[in-house]
C-alpha cells in the first residue's frame, strides 16, 4: 500500500486530533482522503455530505494540483505524495483598465513622493500616472481592507472606493490598523476617509456606505478598474465574484482563519473565477467566522498587503498576477504554498456552458439569514433579563454554553453546560431530561443555530439567549466581560 500525508487545514485540525500532516496509507488521493476519516471519524461530516460525495465546496489537491484536473477522486497516489484538504473559508500580462499613459504630468510635490516608484523601470513615470488615474473598489474595510487600503492609498492609486456601513468597535485595533482608539465607535468609512487622507491628500475615497447586494453591486464594481475582496462572509464573497466575472473587472480574492490565509486573482477572461474552485458554499454550521474562532492579528495584514501587491500589478501590466494560482500562507509555519487554478468547463457562471447569467439571491445560496435578521427564522429567543427572573425562579432553565472551550476562559455563567455548537447534536442524551433549554454564545449567532438544531431533533422548550453572553453582561451583570 502507498504511503502518503494527508494535510489538514487549521479549521479542521480540531476534528483531526490537533495534527496537521496525518499519514495514511492508500492507493488513490479519495481513498487517502477516506482513511484520514475512518482514523478521525468526527471529519466526515466536514467532507462528505449525507449522499456519501465528497462536498462541493471542499477541493482536493494532490501536491500542487487539483484532483479535478486528472481522475477526481480516482487519480493515483504515489509513495511520498501530499493530499491537501482545501476547503472554503468568509488571477497574465497587461493591466486590467490601466490608465492611459497621457494622463496629465506629474507634480514637484508627487515626483518626491513617488521617487523609489519612479526609479523602478517597471513602474516609472507613465506607471505612476496609471496608479494615479486607477481606481479600486475595496468591499470591507475590516482586517484585510484596512492593510490594502493604506498601502494602496501610499502607492497613489487616485480613487479607492470603501464599501462599508459598519462601526469601529475596540476589538478591531487587534488587527485593522487603519483605525486608532479615538475612532472606536466612529463609521468605519468616516475614520478611513480621514486615516487615507492623512496618509496621502491626493487620493480621492469614495465611500459607499451600504451593504453590497444584487441590488447595486454591477453599478458599484462596473466604476472601478479592480475589485478587492475584504469580505468575510460567504453570501458577499460570491456576490463579488459573480458581480466580477459579469462585469469584466479582475477580483483580488483574499481569505483568513486562525493562522491560515488564501490569496488569489480571479479573472474569468483570463482564467478561473472563484466559483470554479468552490462551486457551493459549505453550511453556515460548519464555518464559523473570525469573530467565533478568532485570527492571529498580524494574519490579516500579510493577507492585505498581498492583495494590495497584486491589485497594483494589475493596474500596472507588470509581473506574474495569481491567476490561475492559489496561494496559501501558514502563520504558524511561516511557509507559503502555491496550488494551481484552472477554469472549471461546467462552471455555472463563467464556462460557455454558463446557466448562471445575473445576480441572484445570495443569502439564500449560501444558507444564511437575510441582512437585518438576527436569527435564523422561527427560532424562540429570551432577552438576558427574563433569564435572570426564569434562573432565580424554583425551577430554572438548564443553560447551555455553545462556545468554544478558549472563550470559557473569558467569561462564564455559573451552572451553564459547555457543548461547543458544532457536537450540540452528540449530546442530546444529556438534555432530555431537562424541563426548560436556553443557549447562548458570544452574540446569539451560534446558540440559535443550536437551538434549530435541538428544535429539528424533536425538542420543545428551546430558546436561545438573545444578545449571548454579552447581552447578559450589558443588561444584567456587568463583571462579566465583554469580548
Amino acid at each position: 500500500m502507498t504511503k502518503v500525508v494527508v494535510r489538514v487545514p487549521t479549521p479542521l485540525r480540531g476534528f483531526a486530533g490537533g495534527q496537521r500532516d496525518v499519514p495514511v496509507e492508500a492507493t488513490t488521493a479519495g481513498a487517502a482522503v477516506e482513511a484520514l476519516c475512518h482514523e478521525h471519524p468526527a471529519l466526515r461530516r466536514h467532507l462528505y455530505g449525507s449522499d456519501g460525495a465528497l462536498r462541493r465546496f471542499v477541493s482536493i489537491f494532490l501536491n500542487d494540483d487539483d484532483i479535478r484536473n486528472h481522475e477526481g477522486e480516482s487519480t493515483p497516489v504515489r509513495d511520498g505524495d501530499v493530499v491537501s484538504i482545501v476547503p472554503a473559508i468568509a488571477g497574465g500580462s497587461g493591466a486590467a483598465r490601466a490608465a492611459p499613459v497621457d494622463a496629465p504630468p506629474l507634480t514637484g510635490e508627487e515626483l518626491r513622493r513617488y521617487s523609489r516608484h519612479l526609479l523602478l523601470p517597471e513602474v516609472g513615470l507613465a506607471g505612476q500616472r496609471r496608479l494615479r488615474s486607477a481606481r479600486v473598489l475595496i468591499v470591507g474595510t475590516g482586517g484585510l481592507g484596512a492593510p490594502a487600503a493604506l498601502y494602496l492609498a501610499a502607492a497613489g492609486v487616485g480613487t479607492l472606493g470603501l464599501v462599508d456601513f459598519d462601526t469601529v468597535d475596540a476589538s478591531n485595533l487587534q488587527r485593522q490598523l487603519l483605525y486608532s482608539t479615538a475612532d472606536v465607535g466612529r463609521r468605519k468609512l468616516d475614520a478611513a476617509r480621514d486615516r487615507l487622507a492623512g496618509l496621502n491628500p491626493g487620493v480621492r475615497v469614495v465611500p459607499h456606505e451600504q451593504r453590497l447586494d444584487s441590488t447595486n453591486a454591477l453599478e458599484i464594481v462596473r466604476q472601478y478598474d479592480v475589485v478587492l475582496d475584504g469580505t468575510d462572509n460567504f453570501p458577499t464573497r460570491y456576490l463579488v465574484n459573480d458581480a466580477s466575472v459579469l462585469t469584466g473587472v479582475p477580483n483580488v480574492y483574499g481569505s483568513i482563519y486562525r493562522f491560515e490565509g488564501q490569496v488569489s486573482v480571479f479573472d474569468a477572461s483570463r482564467g478561473p473565477c472563484y466559483r470554479c474552485l468552490y462551486p457551493e458554499p459549505p453550511p453556515p454550521d460548519l464555518v464559523p467566522s473570525c469573530a467565533e474562532a478568532g485570527v492571529l492579528g498580524v494574519l490579516p495584514g500579510v493577507v492585505g498587503v498581498l492583495q494590495a501587491t497584486e491589485a497594483v500589478k494589475l493596474l500596472l501590466g507588470i509581473g506574474e498576477p495569481l491567476i490561475g494560482r492559489l496561494l496559501l500562507y501558514d502563520a504558524l509555519a511561516m511557509s507559503f504554498r502555491e496550488l494551481k487554478l484552472r477554469k472549471n468547463p461546467e462552471c455555472a457562471l463563467c464556462s460557455p456552458r454558463a446557466t448562471q447569467k445575473g445576480l441572484i439571491d445570495y443569502p439564500a445560496f449560501c444558507g444564511v439569514p437575510a441582512p437585518g435578521a438576527a436569527v435564523p427564522s422561527g427560532v424562540p429567543e429570551i432577552a438576558p433579563k427574563e433569564l435572570a427572573a426564569a434562573l432565580a425562579a424554583p425551577d430554572p432553565p438548564l443553560l447551555v454554553d455553545v462556545r468554544e472551550p478558549e472563550e470559557l476562559a473569558i467569561s462564564h455563567l455559573p451552572g451553564a453546560l459547555p457543548i461547543p455548537k458544532g457536537e450540540i447534536a452528540e449530546h442530546v442524551d444529556e438534555l432530555t431530561r431537562a424541563r426548560a433549554i436556553v443557549l447562548f454564545c458570544r452574540a446569539g449567532s451560534r446558540s440559535a443555530d443550536a437551538t434549530k438544531t435541538l428544535l429539528d431533533l424533536g425538542f420543545s422548550n428551546v430558546r436561545s439567549l438573545k444578545g449571548g453572553i454579552n447581552g447578559w453582561a450589558r443588561d444584567v451583570d456587568p463583571s462579566v466581560p465583554v469580548y
